[in-house]
């Protein structure tokens, strides 16, 4: 038996391949296998799900190796309750990974180079030529995560209601209380400062619409988004210089629904990288996790013989 298995399991979403060589046997996506965001039941259920999809569609009851990229996956428990559920469906040996990992390795295969995360959450970990790891940010919604989907709807609400208060125009809240089922600003700002809240992250493609509609406050957001990212990728770049004496630039890559969504934050975030670093590599294309992952369980597989 040489299939391997892959999991991305982000914030939002989980996708699983099971992989033969070259050859693709199975595929699916189910919801997000992040305890902190849908809870233990939630995510046991998502992740036996997908499991369950792809192992039908390859017609197998087991495989070599499998790699998982989970958000949140130091968290306590998650690695020892993964590798059960992966006990449960015959994989021979395994890993679990912070989704940041496999993300760098679908974009770099080991190799050196920068990964700027911008989804639900933000993360950037860059590799150097010597192997020696690097990063910023990825400090939680609540502490940090700037540039990220959930940064973004927390910030346009925030700056929605500074502009109220100062009666500057704008259309966020009216927006958002669309989005959320609310009549008036006390129950919107009621229902955003609830526990555990609703989805941020959900009203950023709203917002960027809006700030393409030449809404002056949204496109004050969505900038200050771009530029808190660049800020990221040259931090770890400066990290990766100081520490480990890169010969010449490595190269960027990125991931997320954020610059991958929205125009306005992924052009000022090319334009930002490309002022401050012009020689740098940047990639026009967005990395995909899950071939990471696959990448990682190949790896895996072949250490074990």
């Amino acid at each position: 038996m040489s299939a391997v298995l892959g999991i991305d399991g982000g914030g939002t979403r989980t996708r699983a391949s099971i992989v033969d060589g070259e050859r693709v046997l199975a595929f699916g996506e189910s919801g997000s296998i992040k305890r902190l965001r849908v809870g233990a039941d939630v995510a046991e259920e998502n992740l036996r799900a997908v499991l369950k999809d792809v192992f039908a569609q390859a017609g197998l009851r087991g495989v070599k190796a499998a790699s998982a990229g989970v958000a949140s996956a130091t968290m306590p428990g998650v690695k020892e309750w993964v590798t059960g559920v992966f006990d449960d469906f015959g994989v021979e040996r395994s890993e679990v990974v912070g989704d940041e990992v496999i993300a760098l390795d679908g974009a770099f295969k080991g190799g050196p180079g920068i990964l700027q995360i911008a989804g639900t959450g933000s993360n950037c970990i860059g590799r150097a030529p010597d192997g020696g790891r690097e990063s910023a940010g990825g400090w939680s919604s609540r502490l940090g995560d700037e540039g990220s989907g959930y940064w973004i709807g927390l910030h346009a609400v925030r700056r929605g209601l500074r502009a109220l208060d100062r009666e500057e125009p704008t259309r966020i809240l009216e927006t958002v209380g669309v989005l959320w089922g609310t009549k008036t600003i006390e129950e919107l700002v009621n229902l955003g400062d609830s526990t555990p809240g609703p989805d941020f992250a959900a009203l950023a493609p709203a917002i960027s619409e809006l700030a393409e509609e030449g809404d002056a406050v949204a496109l004050g957001v969505l900038q200050q988004a771009a530029t808190d990212l660049v800020d990221s990728v040259l931090l770890v770049r400066a990290k990766l210089r100081r520490k480990h004496n890169p010969a010449g630039e490595v190269p960027v890559a990125w991931i997320g629904s954020v610059i991958g969504k929205s125009r306005l934050v992924r052009e000022q975030f090319f334009a930002g990288l490309h002022r401050a670093a012009p020689e740098m590599p940047v990639g026009k294309t967005e990395v995909a996790g899950i071939e990471g992952a696959v990448w990682r369980a190949q790896q895996l597989a072949k250490s074990a013989g």
